[in-house]
C-alpha cells in the first residue's frame, strides 16, 4: 500500500470528502462508456452506485470507530452486494429476437457497487486500479471482441421477410453458396404480417459476412436483416 495515503485511511472529514469524490469520479467513468452506447443504465446511475456504495462503507467505519457500535462492519456492504443484484436484474432483458441484452451494463454496476466499497473503506489503490481495468475491459477488449466474432466460422442472422417465397429465395441462396444451416427457427408465420426467421450459419474459412448481406438485401421480399 502506498505510504502516502495512510493519513487518510481513517475516518475524517477529508477522507470521507476524498472518498466520496473519487467513488463519483470512478462510477461516472465507467458510466460513461455505457451512456456513449445509450443503455438505459449509464453515467448517473454509476455515479449513484458508486457513492451509495462508497458512503455504506463509511457509515459502517464510523459507527464502530466513533459511534462505539461494535458490529459487523461488513454486514452492511454485504447487503449491497446482494441488492445491487435486484437494479442489474432490472437492466436485462430478453427481446422479441430472442437476442439477451444488458448483461454487461448489470455486470458493470455490480463492478461501480464494490469499487464504492473499496474506495469507501479506504482502500484507495484497489478502488482506482479496479476502475483503470473496468475500463480496459469496455473500451479495449470490446474491440477485440468483435474482431474475433467477425472471424468466427458461425453467425447467426434475423430475417424478416415477406411470403413464403421469399423465405424459399433465402434458402436457395443459402445452398447456392454452400452454407450450412446448423439451426432454423420461423418466429412470426402468420398470414398477411411480416414474417421473421432466425438462421444460424456455419461459414467457409475466408467467406465474407457483408458478402453474405449484400445477396439477402438482394432478394425481394425482404425487409431487414440483424447479425445476432
Amino acid at each position: 500500500m502506498l505510504s502516502v495515503l495512510d493519513g487518510l485511511r481513517g475516518v475524517t472529514l477529508l477522507s470521507a470528502a476524498l472518498r466520496l469524490l473519487l467513488a463519483m469520479a470512478c462510477g461516472g467513468l465507467i458510466g460513461l462508456e455505457r451512456a456513449f452506447k445509450r443503455r438505459p443504465a449509464g453515467f448517473r446511475t454509476h455515479i449513484l452506485i458508486c457513492m451509495g456504495a462508497a458512503m455504506t462503507t463509511l457509515t459502517s467505519q464510523y459507527l464502530y470507530l466513533y459511534m462505539g457500535l461494535y458490529t459487523d462492519m461488513a454486514r452492511l456492504g454485504a447487503q449491497v452486494v446482494a441488492g445491487i443484484g435486484f437494479i442489474g436484474a432490472g437492466t436485462i432483458m430478453v427481446t422479441s429476437r430472442q437476442r439477451v441484452k444488458g448483461l454487461t451494463t448489470a455486470a458493470g454496476l455490480w463492478a461501480s457497487a464494490i469499487v464504492g466499497l473499496a474506495l469507501g473503506g479506504g482502500f484507495y489503490e484497489g478502488g482506482l486500479l479496479a476502475t483503470v481495468l473496468i475500463l480496459t475491459a469496455e473500451l479495449l477488449f470490446s474491440r477485440l471482441e468483435y474482431r474475433m466474432l467477425r472471424a468466427s466460422p458461425e453467425i447467426s442472422l434475423f430475417v424478416e421477410y415477406n411470403g413464403s417465397e421469399c423465405l424459399e429465395a433465402v434458402l436457395h441462396l443459402y445452398r447456392e453458396l454452400d452454407l450450412k444451416i446448423l439451426n432454423m427457427s420461423i418466429v412470426n408465420s402468420e398470414p398477411g404480417c411480416t414474417r421473421s426467421a432466425m438462421f444460424a450459419l456455419r461459414l467457409d474459412k475466408g467467406f465474407l459476412e457483408e458478402h453474405l448481406l449484400e445477396r439477402l438485401k438482394k432478394i425481394p421480399g425482404v425487409q431487414s436483416i440483424q447479425t445476432l
